[in-house]
């Protein structure tokens, strides 16, 4: 069987290649000229250049090419610009879904790898109920936005392709660079929180997003969607707590701001990312993101259609991912 997997040499896509490896699939990463390979070393690993920005050039590039499946994992989760969101997220998606069309490919599935952002803050009452399929999406960041859109198209086109979409909540692990800023301010000996109000988040280990790939290439119904977390809520500190342990408890200055203050930082770090060309973490979407209480979702369709069980919860997963960073030399 041959598979291609979009955003390979990205966090969660490193994950899929090997993965895909170990099943025994013929294994295509799909990447750009300035693409990382740190993580796509086997040499198993056949590589395609493919350019998602280009329709035209997507149908020559993989002409002769009959993939019987694809993992569409490529995206970007900030941007300079929030039209490049809409750029690569959406647009990326659909030239990629039009161009496999056009050259009539015998896809058997398309697993396309959104995000629980798409449905932003909803059921922000207390006490907070899960956000289930059946509910509105109302995105509040850019990077929803553009995923949802991402998923309207799929919708649109019917039973023209065989999709399923993931909807992961945090994703977390070792490799991931955002999640690994907390850790580093950590170790710097300051963390920082925003908001007083009870919030209710939930992650889900790396593993346990690709093991639900794989499940959905092979079962679930074409056209549903599914939530992912590791079926566990936690509160706001946990992560931060659990990650203070992994490092041997070292002194920490704990800051909890209102959310104002978070608006005046995000606003700063808008602007001179800006100015400077540099993407940064600190922007627009992180600020409603960060303010956002409700992070609970139904992950019981995937359960019991997919076969999903998460096997890593957050304890051993923050352990995992610290060890990794110690042993990278990252911390």
């Amino acid at each position: 069987m041959k598979i291609l997997i979009t955003g390979a040499s990205g966090f969660i896509g490193s994950f899929i290649v090997e993965e895909a490896l170990k099943k025994g699939f013929d294994t295509w990463a799909a990447v750009r000229k300035s693409s990382s390979k740190e993580y796509l070393k086997d040499e198993r690993i056949n590589f395609i250049e493919l350019n998602l920005s280009s329709k035209a050039q997507l149908i020559e590039q993989l002409r002769g090419h009959d993939f019987d499946y694809v993992v569409h994992a490529a995206g970007v989760t900030k941007c300079l610009n929030k039209q490049d969101f809409h750029r690569i997220n959406t647009e990326g998606t659909k030239n990629i879904i039009d161009a496999i069309l056009e050259l009539q490919m015998p896809l058997k599935r398309f697993v396309f790898v959104s995000s629980l952002s798409v449905f932003g803050a909803i059921k922000e009452q207390q006490p907070y109920d899960e956000i289930r399929e059946t509910d509105i999406p109302q995105p509040n960041t850019e990077y929803g936005r553009s995923k949802l859109a991402a998923e309207k198209y799929l919708e649109s086109l019917g039973s023209r392709v065989p999709y399923i979409i993931l909807r992961p909540t945090g994703v977390y692990g070792p490799r991931e660079k955002d999640y690994f800023m907390m850790a580093k301010s950590i170790k710097q000996h300051s963390d920082f929180a925003v908001g007083y109000k009870r919030q209710d988040i939930t992650f889900v280990y790396v593993s346990d997003v690709v093991q639900a790939i794989f499940l959905a290439l092979d079962k679930g119904e074409n056209g549903r969607k599914y939530f992912l977390s590791d079926g566990e809520v936690y509160q706001s500190t946990t992560f931060s707590d659990l990650i203070h342990e992994e490092l041997g408890r070292p002194w920490w200055i704990r800051i909890t701001a209102p959310v104002w203050v978070l608006r005046i930082i995000t606003f700063c770090g808008e602007y001179i990312g800006k100015m400077t060309g540099k993407v940064t973490a600190l922007n627009n979407d992180k600020f409603n993101i960060l303010r956002q209480r409700n992070w609970r979702c139904d992950i019981q369709p995937a359960i019991d259609e997919l076969g999903y069980k998460p096997t890593v919860k957050l304890a051993e997963g923050v352990r995992r991912s610290i060890k990794w960073y110690k042993e990278q030399g990252w911390l």
